[in-house]
């Protein structure tokens, strides 16, 4: 009877080993991770924001929220005229650190194209994670540790994604809007080009957001939608960003280039065009097939689209849409990778890889990687400051 049940109970072990093994090979096969040990801090709302709504076209509202969840929240409200300078700050709980900034409510849509030789660090899909944005900034000399902009006359190019997820979207935000005034200052570049997940808050999806968002939105007596809306500060900045750029002869977008939008007349700035048009509405698959339906689209989109990685794609489908806009190759996020990989001969470039979250930690454990072009040459750096030659 013994040596049954010993039978027995050795058959259910190795069937939860086996079945344990299948799991993790194929978490590992699709770069997942296990995440645990979440900080209590994520929660943290004190000192939180700012919140800048649009009263009218001169009044801005500038919030700030305070308190607990034992002893209550509250808000410290100013009004200011849009006029004016207003000075910001920024406040990260988990380190207790904070940012100051400058708002001013004039917002200028960038170049589609730019030319000039100088480097070119991109990451892509940061996902909410501010410590982890601001360590990788720091130890790749894009910035000091003081928050200053290092980079000189170079380009930080950020694919996409950099909100949902995480607990920090705010801080990230705020973040890349100073760092865009600073490197202006010193003759640089931020290039913030949105991914499908600054659509979909804009769009007002945000099933993917925080809870601690919704939070934040009940306690300034608004709906999460409305942080992005077009009466917010940071929804108006947002919604005059590009959905894809040609910055040195290669191009940069969130999903990747569909070979059909090869088949259209048109440029990058259409495809902006296209996109800005639409930021707040909800793309619905429409009878007609035209090149807008083709451009917004969440299968096959700029912003969507994943068949570098997913469709069987020959070399020349891949270099159909990177010709057409006169570039050499193409860098894209949102196809999560192993590492800062090379595709198709050089001509595609994927930065999506798992960041570490602010305030949990995953299993397997994986750091944070970039791209650097300089000089031609195109190289993986990681979050030591590290760089290696990416091999193509």
């Amino acid at each position: 009877m013994k040596k049954r049940i010993l039978r027995y109970l050795k058959h259910i072990f190795g069937t939860i080993a086996i079945l344990l093994i299948i799991g993790l090979s194929v978490l590992l096969y699709e770069n997942g991770s296990i995440s645990y040990g979440d900080n209590p801090s994520k929660f943290n709302l004190d000192k939180e924001g700012p919140y800048v709504f649009y009263e009218n076209d001169s009044t801005l509202q500038v919030n700030y929220l305070g308190g607990n969840k034992t002893d209550g929240f509250y808000v410290e409200q100013k009004t200011h005229s849009t006029r004016s300078e207003i000075s910001a700050r920024c406040f990260f709980p988990l380190d207790s650190t904070a940012f100051e900034f400058k708002l001013k409510s004039e917002f200028q849509s960038p170049e589609s194209i730019y030319d000039d030789n100088q480097p070119i660090l991109a990451i892509s899909d940061i996902e909410s994670s501010f410590k982890t944005f601001r360590d990788f900034l720091i130890t790749n000399k894009v910035i000091d540790d003081k928050l200053n902009w290092t980079f000189g006359k170079g380009h930080l190019v950020l694919v996409g994604d950099f909100v949902d997820r995480g607990f920090s979207t705010k801080q990230v935000l705020w973040f890349i809007y100073k760092l865009e005034q600073d490197a202006k200052q010193k003759g640089g570049n931020v290039h913030f080009i949105l991914g499908n997940h600054e659509l979909k808050n804009m769009e007002g999806k945000y099933e993917a957001a925080s809870p601690k968002y919704y939070g934040v939105a009940a306690i300034l007596g608004k709906h999460h939608n409305d942080l992005y809306s077009k009466d917010s500060f940071i929804g108006k900045w947002m919604s005059s960003k590009n959905t894809i750029e040609r910055i040195n002869g290669v191009l940069f977008t969130h999903g990747g280039i569909h070979p059909d939008i090869a088949n259209h007349d048109v440029t990058l700035d259409d495809l902006n065009r296209i996109n800005r048009n639409n930021y707040y509405k909800s793309y619905f698959p429409k009878p007609e097939k035209n090149i807008e339906q083709l451009v917004l689209s969440s299968k096959k989109g700029i912003c969507w689209y994943r068949g570098y990685f997913k469709d069987d794609l020959s070399q020349e489908d891949v270099e159909k849409g990177i010709q057409k806009f006169d570039a050499n190759a193409v860098v894209v996020g949102h196809t999560i990778q192993s590492k800062v990989k090379s595709h198709f001969n050089g001509k595609v470039i994927a930065i999506d890889v798992k960041h570490p979250n602010d305030y949990y930690k995953n299993w397997p454990y994986q750091d944070s990687e970039g791209l650097l072009i300089e000089q031609g040459k195109h190289y993986r750096v990681l979050a030591s400051g590290n760089k290696k030659e990416l091999i193509q």
